[in-house]
């Protein structure tokens, strides 16, 4: 199983950017009889405002894609720096930090990014604050943790004994050293990203009809479920697909870090 794990990544991933490039049918425009299921030139049917479901499926990955790597992306620079200067100062930053960090732990994810979109608004801009906001948190305590135990090691203390500059040590001796279970950490937050910014088009806090928005699209067509199941499948699957496939990536690379760290 986890050697599919990369090929799912990618068949996914294909869909979402290329996708948008070859729809057989306008996205937003109805082209038959609403909520019916395959038809010549509609393998998939359509919605339940008869528009192509194989043309919304296609085009409406590569917003959700995007929204999820950048929120990941920021979320664990953010996270990051918090974590590296609270695991590498200790002391009161340490304190102060992590008292900052845990409230906002206090808080489950998908409350934090509803709080955010109330403040700021539904649309792109607010969930995608919202999920970076709601990640950043987690990573910093985690970033934190591993870099306080390569902060204890000889190597680092020597260097700090030398003289050398927070972030002299930080990319020479630290880095280097917790590259690899951030490496492996990416993936589940990657999976977090891409549950949160689903979850908020699924409620609607997304981007707004007619846009063709796997989150949108399960929401939308619940209701005619039963006349075109595909409708709401299609996207189901391939949200899955996604994420059992980031999973079985992160998995991969937490046990290749195990092996390595054995052989060492």
């Amino acid at each position: 199983m986890p050697r599919l794990a990369v090929p799912l990544l990618l068949l996914v991933v294909l869909v979402a950017v290329v996708g948008p490039f070859i729809t057989p049918h306008s996205p937003t425009a109805p082209v038959g009889i609403p909520a019916i299921g395959s038809a010549p030139g509609l393998p998939l049917g359509t919605d339940l405002l008869g528009r192509d479901v194989l043309s919304r499926v296609l085009d409406g990955g590569r917003a959700l894609l995007v929204m999820s790597v950048v929120a990941t992306v920021v979320a664990y620079a953010l996270g990051a720096a918090v974590g590296l200067v609270a695991g590498l100062r200790r002391g009161r930053v340490d304190q102060a930090l992590m008292s900052v960090v845990d409230l906002f732990l206090a808080f489950p994810g998908l409350l934090l990014l509803l709080l955010t979109i109330a403040a700021l608004g539904t649309g792109q801009v607010g969930v995608l604050i919202g999920a970076i906001a709601a990640q950043t948190p987690a990573i910093g305590r985690y970033v934190r943790t591993v870099s306080l135990e390569v902060g204890t090691t000889t190597y680092v203390e020597a260097a700090a004994l030398r003289g050398e500059r927070i972030w002299s040590v930080l990319r020479r001796e630290v880095l280097p050293n917790i590259a690899r279970p951030l490496a492996a950490d990416v993936p589940l937050r990657f999976i977090m990203s891409l549950f949160l910014v689903t979850s908020a088009s699924f409620l609607g806090a997304g981007p707004a009809p007619p846009a063709s928005d796997w989150g949108l699209m399960i929401n939308e067509n619940r209701q005619v479920f039963s006349l075109n199941p595909m409708a709401v499948l299609a996207p189901v699957v391939l949200v899955a697909v996604m994420t059992i496939g980031a999973n079985l990536v992160g998995e991969a690379m937490a046990r290749g870090l195990d092996s390595s760290d054995d052989r060492d």
